[in-house]
């Protein structure tokens, strides 16, 4: 599932796969969605979907409760009226308990200074910019305080690498806003490669996952007057030509998958109805992934092909080609991803071993390899990989993009970020120049162009600010690029990379950030996070609002690299499937049993983070070890995986958590199930519960089910609930700095004096 209240992920622009379809595409990124910011959220980030756009859709229908004999474990639900989100009762039970938690934190007294702290930071002029190659030009998405919605602007490259850019405004979220009377949420931008001219805007309503999408020229810098329009929905994109688009949305009974994804793909010509497009592939209502998905990949070479991803599970994919005879089925595993065109060479991304058909020589999990696309189309069941990249037991694959000449690659070796660019010599042959950048930083690919060789890397750590560097393909040159100035004090702060040992002896490494005088005698309030789950890496980021609020009063950031998330390629993360999940839990436990045996911390001055699928994990952590934590923050989480499966997108993850339909999957669930082990006889921290109505994507019903059912054992706890901002912190900064002051409010009550 992709997530985030911090998230500064890569995920939105490259909202609706055009060009390539990775992960963290290009990053493609936009908000896993838009040229990839390179910071991973404390909390929460993009769940490992292959696709950019998958990010950014998300949400879903509900399907009916089907289960397998109950566990002995469960207890019964008596808070299903809590699940009609917007009904007047249950929005009063929401209202009291808010008002009750804002009596109690808003009149704490560090929290008016908190907000006005972290306000400054998210509006700050100083931040980085983040840039993205489009038409030739640098864009930019920005918010400050005269730009609460935010704007898209661009610039040349020359002047976006002086100290002082001269920016030109594209769109302006605010005032558009305004003229509609709506509260637009910019979900980023979906153009056709390469010039990227034409381009559908996505507007969400108070950041929901849901989206309008309108027409908009780039050069002319106006929505096209008459141009494509679709209403709001769960859909997908891509441009086939200026006039032509490939659309996956809701078309009626039976064209939406039981997770509430588009599952029939039509092509829809300029100047027709919507309603008259053409149906080019159709799913199956069980396809419970995230949607079956078009894509069209670009090369400099002037090459393009239209694919669909059909999402069978959560990981299981299949690829089609679509071809003038109708869809062609690839030969493909079923863990892979497409990750671009170079050369007319389609760059694959593998998640388990794989034999090719008619072949005995198998490719390794985790490599990346080509297939020439002429070959595919004459023979697409009997495939020739040529391998670009194979993984070392260290190295790993995390990003892959595409300039006009060439590939990159970014990967990950023991948590260190590097980069390459690869290059196909006339014999076939690929060839690689590994790019200096620099050790102890995360690394990772912001934009690229398929119009030259440009590419921007984006760099970042616990104490350095962010900065991106600029780089040529061509000879693989990489320099400054622009780097966003300090927004904290770190300069009495230092980094140390630790390993803790799990359960079952596995190592499992994790970063410790604290001050350099600090006394190892567990007096020091420490903030531990993780996320653990959906193939996604957690790596070093500047997170300047943390920095600000926490590590500058003199506490200790603790991120956790365990099982379930990428850092060790696609093994570390099946670890952690279905009902091997309590390796995950026992990870994260210990590492917080290191932290107290080393003397960074204790249980009175621990605390711990997480969201979405993090927020579970806060849930688990929470019931299974409340001795442990001081403080527990779980936000937009999941808590009752006995109901998960008809709760919002739920079905969509049954492929990492299992399903409630398979005896031994379900009881594995009640086992771990926070909803279901929270007990009235147990000593348990007051948590922090934070969740928003306006969550397409996991919802609001989680967190209200098991704050209600602590309010009937008479657990005490902190409950809010924000209206808008989706599956995040906020719709805008001022809403995202008022949840970030309500936490470290929470934070300083809990465990510092």
């Amino acid at each position: 599932m992709k997530a985030g209240v911090r998230l500064a992920g890569a995920l939105l622009n490259s909202l609706f796969n055009n060009g390539c379809n990775s992960r963290i595409c290009a990053s493609r990124g936009g908000d896993s969605l838009a040229g990839h910011k390179l910071k991973i959220p404390r909390t929460w980030k993009t769940a490992g979907v292959a696709g950019a756009l998958t990010a950014l859709l998300l949400g879903g229908a509900s399907i009916q409760r089907a289960g397998a004999q109950a566990s002995a474990l469960e207890q019964p639900d008596n808070y299903t009226w809590l699940e009609d989100i917007h009904s007047a009762k249950s929005m009063e039970w929401v209202k009291a308990e808010d008002a009750r938690t804002a009596e109690v934190l808003e009149k704490q007294k560090p929290f008016s200074q908190l907000q006005g702290e972290a306000l400054k930071v998210m509006d700050s002029p100083d931040k980085l910019p983040s840039p993205q190659f489009r038409g030739g030009m640098v864009y930019n998405t920005w918010r400050d305080k005269d730009h609460v919605r935010g704007i898209v602007r661009r610039t040349t490259l020359e002047s976006y690498l002086t100290a002082d850019p001269k920016w030109k405004t594209v769109i302006d979220y605010d005032a558009l806003g305004k003229q509609d009377k709506q509260s637009w949420v910019g979900k980023g931008l979906a153009c056709l490669e390469p010039e990227q001219e034409h381009c559908m805007v996505a507007l969400s309503v108070g950041g929901e996952d849901a989206i309008t999408l309108r027409e908009f020229n780039l050069k002319t810098g106006k929505f096209v007057e008459d141009g494509f329009v679709m209403p709001r929905g769960k859909q997908r994109i891509a441009w086939l030509d200026k006039d032509t688009l490939l659309i996956g949305c809701d078309w009626g009974p039976g064209t939406m998958s039981e997770a509430g994804y588009p599952i029939t793909i039509r092509k829809w010509k300029r100047g027709t109805l919507l309603e008259s497009a053409v149906e080019v592939y159709r799913g199956e209502i069980k396809d419970n992934g995230y949607g079956d998905n078009p894509y069209v990949m670009v090369d400099g070479q002037g090459h393009r092909v239209a694919v669909v991803e059909r999402n069978k599970t959560t990981f299981e994919r299949e690829w089609y080609l679509l071809l003038p005879d109708g869809p062609k089925k690839l030969g493909l595993p079923l863990k892979c991803s497409l990750n671009g065109l170079q050369d007319n060479q389609l760059l694959v991304l593998l998640n388990q071993d794989w034999t090719p058909e008619g072949q005995t020589k198998s490719v390794t999990q985790g490599s990346v390899f080509a297939l020439d696309l002429r070959e595919v189309e004459q023979d697409p069941v009997h495939l020739k990989p040529t391998v670009v990249f194979s993984p070392t037991s260290q190295e790993f694959a995390q990003q892959v993009a595409i300039t006009k000449n060439h590939v990159l690659l970014a990967t990950l070796e023991h948590v260190q970020g590097r980069a390459y660019v690869y290059s196909r010599g006339k014999n076939g042959k690929w060839t690689r120049l590994k790019l200096p950048v620099p050790d102890n930083q995360t690394i990772g690919i912001s934009t690229t162009s398929l119009l030259d060789d440009k590419f921007f890397l984006a760099q970042t750590g616990f104490l350095t600010p962010s900065g991106v560097m600029l780089g040529d393909a061509a000879d693989g040159s990489l320099k400054p690029g622009k780097t966003q100035k300090a927004q904290f004090d770190g300069t009495q702060d230092v980094v140390q990379q630790l390993e803790a040992t799990s359960k079952d002896g596995t190592r499992v490494p994790y970063f410790v950030v604290h001050r350099k005088d600090i006394k190892m005698d567990g007096s020091t309030p420490t903030l531990l996070t993780a996320y653990g789950g959906f193939q996604v890496s957690n790596t070093p980021y500047y997170d300047a609002v943390m920095g600000k609020l926490w590590l500058e009063s003199g506490g200790a950031f603790v991120l956790a690299n365990i099982r379930g998330g990428g850092e060790f390629g696609p093994a570390w993360h099946d670890a952690g499937l279905k009902t091997h999940r309590q390796r995950i839990y026992d990870d994260f436990y210990a590492v917080a049993e290191d932290l107290v045996a080393r003397k960074f911390t204790s249980p009175e001055r621990l605390g711990i983070e997480g969201g979405s699928n993090g927020g579970l994990l806060m849930g688990v952590e929470f019931t299974q070890h409340p001795e442990m934590w001081k403080a527990v923050v779980i936000q937009v989480p999941l808590l009752d995986m006995l109901a998960y499966e008809h709760l919002s997108a739920g079905a969509s993850w049954v492929g990492e958590y299992g399903s409630v339909s398979v005896p031994e999957e379900r009881a594995f669930l009640a086992s771990i199930s926070p909803y279901s082990r929270v007990r009235p006889d147990v000593h348990y921290p007051e948590p922090l519960i934070f969740t928003t109505t306006a969550d397409d994507r996991v919802g609001p019903v989680h967190a209200r089910k098991f704050a209600a059912r602590m309010e009937e054992y008479h657990l005490p706890f902190f409950y809010d609930e924000i209206t808008e901002g989706g599956h995040g912190a906020g719709a805008d900064n001022r809403q995202a700095a008022r949840t970030e002051a309500e936490e470290f409010t929470y934070l300083m009550m809990k465990l510092m004096d």
